[in-house]
């Protein structure tokens, strides 16, 4: 038994002395990477130019942090998604469509409308940046002049003088003297605004459906039955039948024009 448990040791050793033998091969066979060196440094500046690329790459990752907020307010975005929400409380269909479905149509229904703004951006400050042609103050005033025309043509008077008293400042003459700060939050309310009242107007056959429904429940002295449970299928067969779909983007979309 001695020596069977000699031999067993012996092999046990010869195994672990393999194993360590191969990882050794092995570990030589790789190929070895070096990790680069990474220095953040900051030191005192030359002159104003050291300081440009720096404050460039600020304003860049400013700009790129702030991006989906300007394409949500800056666009037609809000309106569209307010709507498509109400009608989908309208419907009383609880998540469906669902709201990647909302957005997702919000967000191409935003790019078909916005398409003309965004070529005239793409034509008159892009491109001749991009040659050279123009400096970023000039790049940034030709792509803000489109958007803000936009801007213009959908919101409504008294919400521009609204922010204009509100930031305590002088009656403009036109509308290039309306800061752009003054005119978002102005262009956002009307929008919202726009879209609530679209919305009221979609949701009233659905509340005739309702209550037409919840009056025949009751006079047959269904009380505890929800009326929402047999005004649905009406509601989602009202809709389908006169196309519904089509009425309201076609509507949404020409409220732009």
């Amino acid at each position: 038994m001695i020596i069977n448990r000699n031999k067993s040791i012996l092999i046990i050793l010869a195994v672990v002395l393999l194993i360590v033998i191969a990882s050794q091969g092995i570990a030589q066979a790789q190929p070895t990477f070096n990790i680069p060196d990474i220095n953040l440094e900051i030191d005192n500046a030359d002159g104003n130019q050291d300081l440009v690329l720096p404050l460039q790459i600020i304003l860049l990752l400013t700009v790129l942090s702030l991006a989906p907020a300007i394409l949500i307010m800056l666009t037609s975005f809000v309106r569209v998604v307010v709507v498509l929400s109400l009608i989908r409380r309208a419907l009383a269909t609880q998540t469906m469509p669902p709201n990647q479905v909302i957005i997702g149509l919000a967000i191409f229904l935003s790019v078909f409308i916005m398409a003309p703004v965004w070529g005239q951006v793409y034509d008159n400050a892009v491109q001749p940046y991009l040659a050279e042609e123009i400096d970023q103050t000039e790049a940034y005033e030709e792509a803000i002049e489109p958007i803000r025309e936009f801007m213009f043509n959908q919101t409504r008077e008294q919400d521009v003088a609204l922010f204009i008293d509100l930031a305590d400042l002088e009656r403009p003459a036109n509308e290039n003297e309306v800061p752009t700060y003054v005119l978002i939050p102005a262009y956002v309310i009307s929008e919202l605004q726009m879209a609530f009242q679209i919305g009221f107007i979609v949701y009233l056959p659905f509340i005739v459906i309702d209550m037409i429904v919840a009056s025949v429940l009751m006079s047959m002295g269904m009380m505890m039955l929800p009326p929402v449970m047999i005004s649905l299928p009406f509601k989602v067969l009202l809709f389908v039948l006169v196309d519904g779909w089509y009425l309201v983007i076609r509507s949404l979309v020409m409220t732009f024009n």
